[in-house]
């Protein structure tokens, strides 16, 4: 186990954080999900938080995650929520059309640390989860 280090400790603090779009609405296409990738890593970038692992589906974000002690991780899940909520709504406006509230994600969020399983076990999850092929034309 390699540990992180901060200006005054070294941390291992990992989570693994997943949360959904408002009504669970099929709206994370390829084009809003790679923008969504490229606006999440930014964000991480920019505060301090390594992305270990990230998996988008259509209506939902999985991400393990390490966080400085410094952050919360309500902080750092308002902070990537939000900015990434404006910004997906300002360039993909058939996004505004299906949230009318400015809302893009559903309230809230899951998350757990990785000391309830192994790092190895949420790695194999988030690389094995695939949506399952859904028919439509039903």
């Amino acid at each position: 186990m390699s540990y992180s280090t901060a200006a005054h400790c070294k941390f291992h603090n990992r989570y693994h954080i997943v949360w959904i779009t408002k009504y669970r609405y099929k709206v994370l296409t390829r084009t809003i999900r790679l923008r969504l990738r490229s606006l999440i890593r930014q964000i991480c970038k920019t505060i301090g938080v390594r992305v270990i692992k990230g998996v988008l589906s259509c209506n939902h974000v999985h991400m393990f995650v390490e966080i400085p002690p410094k952050l919360s991780v309500s902080d750092v899940m308002r902070r990537i929520k939000g900015a990434t909520s404006r910004k997906l709504q300002i360039e993909f406006p058939i996004l505004r059309t299906r949230y009318w509230g400015r809302r893009f994600w559903a309230r809230g969020y899951f998350c757990t640390t990785s000391g309830n399983v192994t790092n190895e076990i949420i790695l194999q999850y988030i690389q094995n989860h695939l949506e399952k092929p859904t028919d439509h034309s039903r």
